[in-house]
């Protein structure tokens, strides 16, 4: 049965550190163990086992409450990753997995060029996958971050489904502090959602295959509404005296060109009037930055909900697609 495919680690797992949290006893222990039981059949010693072994981690929290996305100007945010060093990597990486991207490209409709970009703004190509086990960020941040407490312990559910389907030993992942994993850094529900066997070996693996990695992200864009051979940004005119309301207001492209035209904003010409997009105002370094975004930026979003996450994923891949073609020439 389900439920005994984990008895024979119960045990072992029973062994705690005294010294650490024991999330089992934790006040929202015992409906999380309930769902797990009698929702997903799971083993009750086993869930209980996983949550006496989970540490609290009050780095996690401090780094949960500061994200960069929320405290830093665009100027800072972008100099973290738009950096010839990342951009150099990205090159390295897709030189090396050539076929992979370009097969990916074919199979999802979404540019090898963007894919590079994502995994090197995540995780500078695999070079910093995260330190931190996956079972404590998530136990963390369910259980002790009130806030989004809803969001992880669901992530944690995910996580232990993902573990049993995947026949994952589950302290043995790590990942950032927030409980993403592998080169493209998925949360658990990405994970099952949208990770893809790239390589064909039998396993769902993006923590240790680069092209699974490759395949996965494509996977992702694709499903989340990647438009082929359209434009991603568009710098902006802005004329004196625009509504300053206009700008930033979502992350979704909801104004029409030709609304934010009438409006006193501006892209490029070849834009349909028709087409669906969201006014950006970003603090640059050289004073303030007007952007357009479209339908492809918000696709980015979804992987991070980030107008400066999205910015900074495009420019590196543009960068690097750039220097692909250098590299390239005759």
């Amino acid at each position: 049965m389900v439920k005994k495919i984990f008895s024979a680690a119960v045990a072992a797992l029973l062994i705690t550190n005294a010294a650490q949290a024991d999330y089992s006893s934790h006040p929202g222990a015992a409906a999380f163990v309930k769902t797990m039981v009698e929702e997903h059949n799971f083993d009750r010693d086993w869930v209980v086992a996983i949550l006496k072994q989970s540490e609290a981690k009050q780095s996690i929290l401090d780094a949960m409450s500061r994200p960069a996305e929320s405290v830093m100007t665009w100027e800072r945010y972008r100099k973290i990753f738009i950096q010839d060093s990342r951009v150099a990597q990205g090159v390295e990486f897709w030189q090396e997995h050539l076929e992979e991207l370009t097969r990916a490209e074919k199979e999802f409709g979404v540019p090898a060029s963007m894919i590079v970009g994502i995994i090197g703004v995540e995780t500078r190509y695999g070079r910093n996958k995260g330190s931190f086990r996956v079972v404590d960020a998530l136990a963390t941040l369910g259980f002790d971050f009130p806030r989004r407490s809803s969001f992880f312990l669901g992530q944690l559910e995910e996580y232990m489904l993902m573990v049993r389907e995947q026949g994952i030993e589950p302290f043995s992942l790590k990942g950032s502090y927030a409980g993403a994993m592998g080169y493209g850094q998925f949360i658990p529900s990405s994970y099952r959602a949208y990770a893809v066997d790239f390589d064909g070996d039998g396993k769902v693996d993006i923590v240790n295959s680069s092209v699974d990695a490759v395949g996965s992200v494509a996977n992702y864009f694709k499903r989340h509404g990647w438009r082929l051979n359209e434009p991603v940004v568009s710098p902006a005119v802005v004329k004196d005296g625009v509504d300053e309301s206009l700008f930033n207001a979502g992350l979704k492209p909801e104004k029409t060109i030709a609304e934010l035209k009438a409006a006193g904003i501006t892209g490029d010409r070849a834009l349909a009037p028709e087409q669906k997009a969201t006014a950006m105002k970003l603090d640059g370094d050289k004073g303030a930055e007007y952007w357009i975004g479209l339908q492809n930026f918000y696709v980015i979003t979804r992987y991070n909900h980030s107008s400066m996450y999205a910015m900074a994923a495009y420019q590196l891949s543009e960068l690097i697609a750039a220097e692909m073609a250098k590299a390239s020439a005759p």
